[in-house]
């Protein structure tokens, strides 16, 4: 059986001490459970056999994308599992744990240099730029995942999981917004359900779904710096904005406190369900998603050692 089959189908737990008391019940799902360690693996694989389909990807191409990393990580799995090439756009900004993932699986790495490794939106630009000059060479395919709109699609399997596995019992889902694709795949898998309340969350230094100016945050692969092209405004009921160190600082609490190790994205995730939670308050359930594993920002102040 291929890796390919061990996507999703990830198990949800709910936090049980860093909730207030008096708030909604929060549960998690651990996307950190997919075979990469993250809900990429989801997109990478709707992505990559969208291409199949169309005919727009041959046997033996090379893949082409720009990443902050974890994308480009599950499009290594899967290219590897189908005997594709990949040629990613990273850059200094990112751990090294992803850079050193990305060439374990045989991708290629062509690196756009960060201002101090300030994540912003002239670095996206910078490396969607340089991938859309490689994906011109012959039998090269750009994924292209911000105009992705098979991404989209991979998702939705995430929606209709959730809420099996709780029964229904969904009052809001948080998601942080990236490509934006993972928040509408699930929400809409959901809303065919029941009208449940989604929450998009963005880095509060570059709050530009909030109509606040681009800035520069320390969330590996969130807030681009612009509007993601497939946006969809209408389509969320409220956005919150989480502060790199909040985000940070949750993440560290999830891994002491619940024994759940995750990203500085699940951190924010968890951060502003937390306050989605307080509001609903005792009865509801909210819903977010470890994004993926901690074990990608060893080599980062996430998780660096801090004097005692």
């Amino acid at each position: 059986m291929s890796v390919l089959k061990s996507i999703g189908n990830t198990p949800i737990t709910e936090l049980r001490k860093i909730v207030p008391r008096n708030s909604a019940r929060v549960l998690v799902k651990l996307e950190s459970a997919n075979p990469t360690g993250s809900m990429k693996d989801r997109m990478a694989k709707a992505i990559i056999e969208g291409a199949e389909q169309k005919g727009e990807l041959q046997p033996g191409g090379t893949v082409v994308e720009y990443t902050a990393g974890t994308t480009g990580i599950s499009l290594a799995s899967v290219c590897a599992a189908k005997g594709y090439g990949l040629h990613v756009v990273f850059s200094d900004a990112f751990s090294e744990e992803k850079r050193r993932t990305l060439l374990a699986f045989g991708a290629q790495i062509t690196d756009v240099p960060s201002d101090y490794k300030k994540i912003n939106e002239k670095l996206f630009k910078g490396m969607i730029a340089k991938s859309g000059e490689i994906a011109r060479r012959p039998d090269h395919w750009w994924a292209d995942q911000l105009n992705n709109r098979d991404a989209v699609g991979g998702y939705y399997p995430l929606g209709e999981e959730i809420w099996t596995q709780t029964g229904g019992s969904i009052d809001a889902f948080v998601h942080i917004v990236g490509t934006a694709h993972s928040i509408h795949g699930a929400s809409a898998a959901l809303r065919k359900h029941k009208k449940v309340k989604v929450v998009a969350v963005e880095p509060a230094e570059s709050a530009v779904l909030s109509g606040k100016p681009s800035g520069s945050h320390g969330i590996e692969g969130t807030g681009i710096g612009f509007v993601p092209p497939l946006w969809e405004a209408e389509a969320v009921d409220e956005i919150l904005t989480v502060s790199t160190a909040d985000a940070k600082a949750t993440a560290r609490r999830l891994a002491r406190e619940e024994g759940i190790f995750g990203g500085t994205s699940s951190g924010a995730n968890v951060a502003a369900a937390l306050r989605i939670a307080e509001r609903l308050g005792r009865g509801a359930t909210v819903v977010t998603l470890i994004v993926d594993s901690g074990l990608r920002y060893l080599s980062t102040d996430l998780y660096a050692p801090r004097p005692s």
